[in-house]
């Protein structure tokens, strides 16, 4: 899931990235295309073929291992089209630049939009504006994706923090701290946690899905947005508070009722907590792998359900 979110924050969106780190959640949407291309070719070129002679497409174990260890395939198989990552990172607009020689007509070049950029921007200047929203439904370009966006957009929220959430915040790290409503006491408070970056406000995320895999999907889908208002929330020096998800044709796929019947059965855990390394970074997309730490993660057994492409 973390490399999954860390990709989308690239603005990638060839599978190798993936691969390369172990994550295969996309491993068969991009496996249909290539089979897709392939019998829609009349005159497929040697490269679909394990063997010239065999004259059959790659199986699917074939073919990522074909993107993981070459590159030349993997850039032109791997690609899956100006999915999530293409549009948080880069929507083309068509802007106006120029009369084309004096002819007839305009002259228009490609300006990308990088969305996350804008929202972080937002949240720094501006947090209590309601337009500090991100989407990837790029109607324009939904034909060129594998996959058109599932979790479609997503819009952050801020508060001010009280005077005794910020201090609850702050206690832990100095416990002889008073908390009197005396005036005078509050006064030198407030000035203590300033200095000390105690954060001021509180951030929340709402993403909006058209369709949802229930049992599946869903899961993954909470935790990412979950640690996307984390890695946001760190950016922004707030604090994390809620994720919203609004929810559109919510299903159970037959071959998962079993193994969901059985979570049902299960008593939860306790959450686990996550931790962001302090590394400072000049764009979230920098983060790696080792900056998440998750602590006091305790699980049951996996329960194995497959993914429906």
């Amino acid at each position: 899931m973390v490399t999954e979110l860390l990709w989308f924050l690239r603005g990638d969106t060839n599978i190798k990235y993936l691969v390369d780190n172990g994550c295969h959640i996309w491993d068969g949407d991009c496996y249909q295309a290539y089979l897709k291309k392939y019998e829609q070719d009349t005159t497929p070129g040697i490269v679909y073929y394990t063997d010239p002679l065999q004259h059959r497409p790659y199986t699917q174990e074939e073919f990522i291992n074909k993107i993981k260890t070459d590159d030349v395939f993997a850039k032109k198989w791997g690609e899956l089209g100006p999915l999530y990552g293409k549009q948080w990172r880069s929507w083309n607009v068509k802007q106006f630049e120029s009369l084309n020689d004096g002819k007839f007509g305009y002259k228009y070049k490609d300006v990308p939009i990088d969305q996350i950029a804008n929202a972080i921007h937002l949240l720094k200047t501006d947090p209590d504006s309601r337009r500090i929203l991100v989407s990837a439904w790029n109607v324009g370009e939904l034909d060129q994706m594998v996959l058109p966006p599932c979790h479609y957009s997503f819009q952050f929220y801020t508060r001010e923090l009280s005077y005794e959430e910020r201090c609850d915040i702050f206690k832990p790290y100095m416990p002889n701290f008073r908390t009197e409503t005396n005036s005078i006491i509050r006064d030198l408070n407030i000035k203590i946690m300033n200095d000390a970056e105690v954060p001021k406000r509180a951030i929340s995320l709402l993403w909006n899905q058209r369709s949802v895999d229930v049992g599946l999907g869903l899961p993954f889908n909470i935790a990412s947005y979950a640690l996307l208002l984390e890695i946001i929330a760190k950016e922004v020096d707030m604090i994390p508070e809620e994720v919203i998800g609004n929810l559109g044709d919510c299903h159970i796929y037959l071959n998962h009722i079993d193994g969901l019947k059985e979570q049902m059965s299960r008593t939860p855990y306790d959450l686990p907590n996550v931790r962001i390394s302090d590394r400072p970074v000049d764009d979230v997309a920098v983060h790696t792998l080792d900056d998440f730490t998750l602590e006091n993660y305790r699980s049951h057994p996996a329960i194995k359900l497959p993914l429906s492409n």
